[in-house]
């Protein structure tokens, strides 16, 4: 008897929306395009089933009764729990920016199409199998400055053993630096290796996520590792070895 392709699980997402309807559809349209959606009116809700089923991703509105979507989004992050993309009608860049320095993956303003919110957390996984199974791409381990890279666990460890935790976002953009050692990259660059043909990424998420990997590098490490070139982009600054 012929053995059956294995199927891989389907990705578990929740919705967290105050708007009952908006909250229906985005639930409905993710759901006939194969994911195991769930969803959330509020952070209590939110919580509760983030402790009954195996969240990959939330799709998080910023504006929430109770605690808000920011709140939400920093706590998330610090216990280094699913990939975040933030919605929420408050579009300016600065609303962006703290999104991400929160630790959010991807940031849309309101309104966004069924169809494009599909397309960035079809993103969003995309980076999150590049970054546990495939990058950096070269190796499965590499080192520099007493740091430790296990790619395949997408780990990060601290000349003292202690795990660091890092974002998706962070995680594709530490990659591209270690596969660019000592090199000045462009943004335009370090979007095209650690992001490959994603669309719609702003420029500035780039900035915004250097900044945090620089300040959890540091905190471990009195040498400048990443280096602002002015004018001209980011230098990993250190010698990578792959063991």
């Amino acid at each position: 008897m012929m053995a059956q392709p294995s199927v891989l699980p389907a990705r578990h997402i929740l919705v967290v929306e105050d708007d009952t309807q908006l909250r229906e559809q985005v639930t409905a349209y993710l759901a006939d395009h194969g994911y195991q959606v769930h969803a959330a009116a509020d952070a209590r809700a939110m919580d509760r089933m983030l402790a009954q089923a195996p969240i990959d991703l939330v799709v998080l509105d910023l504006m929430l009764p109770g605690e808000d979507g920011l709140s939400i989004c920093r706590r998330l992050s610090a216990d280094g729990g699913p990939a975040i993309i933030m919605v929420s009608a408050m579009g300016e860049e600065i609303d962006r920016v703290l999104g991400l320095e929160l630790g959010a993956d991807d940031y849309l303003p309101k309104p966004c199409s069924p169809r494009e919110l599909l397309a960035r957390v079809r993103a969003v996984f995309r980076r999150l199998e590049e970054a546990r199974g495939g990058a950096p791409r070269k190796g499965k381990a590499y080192q520099f400055q007493g740091f430790v890279v296990d790619a395949l666990r997408r780990q990060l460890r601290a000349p003292n053993g202690a795990t660091i935790l890092l974002t998706s976002g962070e995680f594709s953009l530490l990659s591209a630096f270690l596969d660019h050692p000592q090199r000045i990259l462009s943004r335009d660059q370090l979007l095209d290796i650690a992001r490959g043909n994603d669309a719609d990424v702003f420029d500035r998420a780039v900035d915004v996520q250097i900044s945090r990997l620089r300040r959890k590098l540091h905190a471990c490490s009195d040498t400048e590792i990443i280096k602002t070139v002015r004018g001209a982009g980011y230098m990993f600054d250190v010698a990578v070895t792959r063991p």
